[in-house]
């Protein structure tokens, strides 16, 4: 019995790292197009008059990459990963033409504001009893009306240029969403950017009050890239590619 117990938890160890390990599919294919693994998702349907953000297969300096174009619109290209979340995420985006033309100043800390020329984020399983009860009680009427099963928790990376790098935040319509600005102020445009993260330390750091102390990170649901400028019916046009993970062991 003991022996079987062992070879039991062997083989779920090994279950659990190969999953991990599984990587994201490439986002634009061998071909040059779109690779289709990556779902558009947008609104509900209840908000349909806003546009959808464009995402393009292309080429920006040589590299295959998707283009990001967004017009007073909303929009995500989104991929069911699931594993565990030691893993460091990696990939390169530019920002051609930041938010702007629109009818308010872009701000990401405010509800007029709250847009995003790129954005990269991972979702999280997180356990529904570490939500403050007033925003899991949303949560769940959230999930009844759109039939969408939510997370109770997103990670969100995001190219900001109006408030410095490494700014840190809760979106101003749920503290569901949080985010670190990884591009910032000045940040050059039409210039490729690499960008490396330990998603895990960063849920740990952004969600560290409903994280008990030595907890690990919950396993990741999706990742998902996109852009928005529904709030200040701007414009923008950036590109990402080469979203992976990597082993976080040098």
């Amino acid at each position: 019995m003991a022996l079987a117990r062992v070879l039991a938890a062997a083989w779920l160890a090994t279950c659990l790292s190969a999953q991990a390990q599984t990587p994201l599919p490439a986002l634009v294919q061998a071909d040059g197009a779109l690779n289709p693994v990556w779902r558009f998702v947008g609104f509900p349907k209840a908000r349909a008059d806003i546009p959808s953000t464009r995402f393009e297969a292309g080429r920006a300096d040589g590299v295959a990459a998707v283009q990001v174009i967004t017009a007073a619109s909303y929009g995500t290209l989104v991929h069911d990963w699931s594993g565990a979340a030691p893993a460091r995420l990696q990939w390169r985006w530019r920002l051609d033409q930041p938010l702007s033309g629109g009818q308010s100043a872009p701000d990401i800390l405010t509800k007029a504001g709250d847009d995003a020329a790129l954005k990269v984020c991972v979702m999280f399983d997180h356990a529904l009893d570490r939500v403050p009860f007033v925003e899991r009680t949303v949560l769940r009427i959230a999930r009844s009306v759109s039939g969408e099963a939510l997370p109770a928790a997103t990670v969100c990376y995001a190219w900001d240029s109006t408030h410095p790098a490494l700014t840190q935040g809760a979106n101003p319509y749920t503290k569901r969403v949080r985010f670190i600005s990884l591009q910032g102020t000045g940040a050059p445009l039409a210039r490729w950017m690499a960008e490396s993260r330990d998603v895990a330390q960063d849920f740990a750091t952004l969600f560290a009050d409903e994280l008990p102390a030595g907890a690990a990170a919950p396993r990741i649901t999706r990742v998902l890239l996109g852009a928005d400028s529904d709030n200040t019916a701007s414009t923008s046009r950036g590109w990402v590619a080469d979203l992976r993970w990597t082993d976080l062991t040098p």
